[in-house]
């Protein structure tokens, strides 16, 4: 077959009243194939354009940019599809794309700094392609995605708008593609997670049931964001990754340790933080050699591990390594950046100078680049937004969960967004939904005991439903997949996911069963 190259002219604007006129649906057809288990796979790459269109009038309302891999020579129909999103808001998908399971991935040095070019992009012994086709989206704003006119980027920069057009891209990749009779699953990372329980809901609603769902690194509660005892087991896996532990002896494995301080910060360290300053001196000793700060310094941020300057830098991340002149990295606590002379004015645990984000940003935008032109075919006038800020400033944060009430903000106009309640309805209603979750312990950003302790807390009470429910935690930090190690244990783990919900054909009939019995409503109800 022969390769379809496609250069688009269309300029996309990533401005919050940008739009498009061009309503087209072209695509870049290149074909490949990868060794992967000890066969060959032959695969096509897609990538361009499709049109969400407007719930109430049909009229296209946005072109979405994606990038799909689908495997050649199968059946669709009994092919799982999975749709992969990274978070922000205001990512593409870049990230996850060429980080985690498509075909091709870079290499880097993680968790050390990624030297500057040449750089190496490689097949991928970890992609998901041996299991389901891969869809990579990416919201409008972000990559090549734009409104279409009349309607404005901005229109879709908040939570709902932004559920509303990405279930319509899925609907409409299914349409095209003819795989409504696939089995369905999503990978969302970061704000993706809290995209993923809404949009679940959403697409069940619209009569799309899902077979699965993988949350990485997830934020389902933002009321408990920086919560002390949740961020409490990551500081302290980052002491023990910089040998800064107060333990004598140290505990040989991470996991082990992770259960003592975990017990820790749900018992006596959560009674410490409401008693301050009033608490037990064995309390405080404790705090202190589990993180490796001092008690006086302890003592100063009111034992908040999570606390922050007035500039919005955590404290405990420039502290564990001050006496190195070294900062921690927020999204990878094992990556070090330099923290001294003009560097500690620009680079503390900050948006893209956070160390573990400036590690690996300049291998991300040149093999993008290199990748997409030189290997997928498809070039543009227009710059690629990789990530796009305008969307989180202007992010409307409101949200309507199942039951309608509204969430999101509260009187003060505080981000209170909450959407673990729409996971648990999705899951209560299609019960044979399988969720995967997955964190990395040295990640602080989201941090995977608050995690733990938001999945707990959903309201999910049926212990059936709860089996359906899996968690992970892997040696690694927010971009899980960035790690040869915990990528290939992820991987296998996400294949357990599928593999389980796909091999179970009475749950699989169910599933096609309720997306065929809420189609039909939908069409008798027009």
């Amino acid at each position: 077959m022969k390769d379809q190259p496609y250069s688009d002219p269309t300029a996309y604007g990533n401005g919050p009243d940008d739009a498009v006129t061009d309503t087209t649906e072209r695509a870049a057809v290149t074909h490949h194939a990868l060794r992967l288990g000890g066969r060959t796979l032959g695969y096509t790459a897609r990538v361009g354009h499709l049109a969400a269109v407007d719930a109430g009038s049909s009229r296209p309302s946005a072109k979405i940019f994606y990038v799909a891999f689908t495997l050649d020579g199968d059946a669709a129909h009994e092919r799982p599809v999975t749709f992969f999103y990274n978070g922000g808001p205001g990512s593409s998908s870049v990230f996850v794309l060429l980080g985690s399971f498509a075909p091709r991935r870079i290499r880097t040095s993680m968790p050390d700094f990624t030297p500057p070019a040449p750089y190496t992009l490689e097949d991928n012994p970890d992609s998901l392609l041996d299991r389901s086709d891969l869809v990579f989206i990416n919201p409008v704003g972000t990559g090549y995605s734009a409104a279409v006119a009349p309607w404005k980027n901005r229109d879709f920069w908040g939570v709902d708008q932004d559920v509303a057009s990405l279930k319509q891209f899925i609907k409409r990749y299914l349409t095209v593609y003819d795989r409504w009779n696939s089995p369905k699953f999503l990978f969302g990372e970061s704000y993706g997670t809290a995209r993923s329980a809404a949009l679940s809901y959403a697409l069940h609603e619209d009569g799309v049931d899902l077979n699965g769902v993988t949350l990485q690194s997830s934020i389902l509660d933002y009321a408990r964001a920086g919560d002390p005892v949740g961020a409490l087991p990551t500081a302290s896996a980052d002491a023990w990754y910089h040998h800064k532990l107060g333990l004598h002896p140290v505990p040989d494995t991470l996991p082990a340790l992770m259960d003592t301080v975990c017990a820790f910060a749900r018992g006596d360290f959560d009674q410490a933080l409401r008693a301050y300053p009033h608490m037990a001196a064995e309390t405080l000793e404790r705090l202190s050699q589990y993180t490796g700060i001092d008690p006086p310094t302890l003592m100063s941020w009111r034992l908040d591990i999570a606390a922050g300057d007035g500039e919005g830098h955590t404290l405990f991340l420039l502290r564990l390594l001050h006496d190195q002149g070294r900062a921690i990295g927020a999204y990878d606590g094992r990556v070090t950046g330099v923290d001294t002379g003009i560097a500690r004015h620009i680079s503390p645990n900050s948006g893209g100078n956070d160390p573990a984000m400036t590690a690996v940003s300049g291998v991300y935008t040149a093999m993008w680049h290199h990748y997409l032109n030189g290997e997928l075919k498809f070039t543009s006038a227009s710059s690629f937004t990789d990530l796009n800020d305008q969307a989180f400033q202007y992010w409307d944060f409101h949200h309507v969960d199942p039951t309608g009430a509204q969430k999101g903000m509260d009187a003060q106009g505080n981000v209170v967004l909450y959407t673990a309640g729409d996971l648990a309805a999705t899951m209560s209603l299609n019960v044979d939904l399988k969720v995967l979750s997955a964190n990395g312990y040295y990640d602080f950003v989201t941090p995977f005991f608050q995690t733990e302790r938001d999945l707990q807390d959903m309201p999910l009470v049926e212990p059936a439903l709860r089996k359906n429910l899996t968690t992970r935690c892997y040696p690694s930090g927010h971009m899980i997949y960035l790690d040869d190690g915990s990528r290939t244990a992820l991987k296998a783990d996400v294949a357990a996911m599928m593999d389980a919900a796909v091999a179970d054909r009475q749950a699989v009939a169910r599933i096609r069963t309720l997306q065929a019995q809420h189609a039909s409503f939908h069409r008798s109800d027009q």
